[in-house]
């Protein structure tokens, strides 16, 4: 898979920062992608962390007008309510995460900040910039409010991620198993989507018009 990206792409920067930037793959691939390419620790981590925190901007101001101009279009307007609904729903989790382990008499935008944070900070499958950013989108938040956390909680999956692919290397001591991590990451990556789609399509039509 190195190989494959490394030959499509022709340079091993522009590649790691390319692939951060992609959803689903993210941080997490960007990562493994550039220690299996043979860039160094801090090299890899901060590419990947520029790729993958540059996309907070799109996500951020595009996705409410993408998804109000899809719900303009007879064929996408259903799925679009749904997709929408799918972020709520993400949000309202986050959210309620977020009150469980904070402080009482935090005010409300706080605990959407934290929920957010989270939500980003934890590097597992359908977390990241992009969906901690719509998460952040959903909960109303402002852009102000909406950086901070999904700034710092990128820059902590990153480091969890790069000291997991260094130990990884240090108890193989041979960065070909980064490649076999980067299969498992596209797999993971290929299995969420699946499963994403068919929640939101499976979502109800009455439910999706609940506020």
């Amino acid at each position: 898979m190195v190989g494959f990206i490394q030959n499509l792409i022709g340079n091993d920067k522009i590649a790691a920062l390319l692939m951060s930037f992609i959803p689903l793959i993210e941080l997490k691939g960007g990562i493994i992608f550039a220690r299996g390419a043979g860039l160094g620790f801090f090299e890899s981590f901060f590419l990947s962390y520029l790729g993958s925190t540059i996309a907070f901007i799109p996500v951020f101001f595009l996705l409410v007008p993408i998804l109000n101009l899809l719900k303009k279009i007879k064929w996408f307007k259903a799925f679009a309510d749904k997709i929408e609904l799918f972020f709520k729903d993400k949000a309202a989790g986050a959210l309620i995460k977020a009150e469980k382990s904070g402080k009482k008499a935090r005010t409300e935008t706080f605990y959407k900040m934290l929920g957010t944070f989270i939500f980003v900070a934890i590097p597992l499958p359908m977390t990241g910039v992009w969906t901690g950013t719509a998460v952040a989108v959903f909960l109303n938040l402002k852009f102000k409010d909406a950086i901070l956390p999904v700034v710092i909680g990128n820059f902590i999956a990153g480091a969890i991620i790069s000291v997991l692919a260094e130990i990884i290397l240090a108890l193989s001591g041979n960065l070909i198993v980064l490649d076999y991590v980067l299969y498992g990451l596209f797999a993971l990556a290929a299995i969420m989507l699946i499963i994403a789609i068919i929640k939101i399509s499976r979502k109800k039509k009455s439910t999706a018009e609940e506020k």
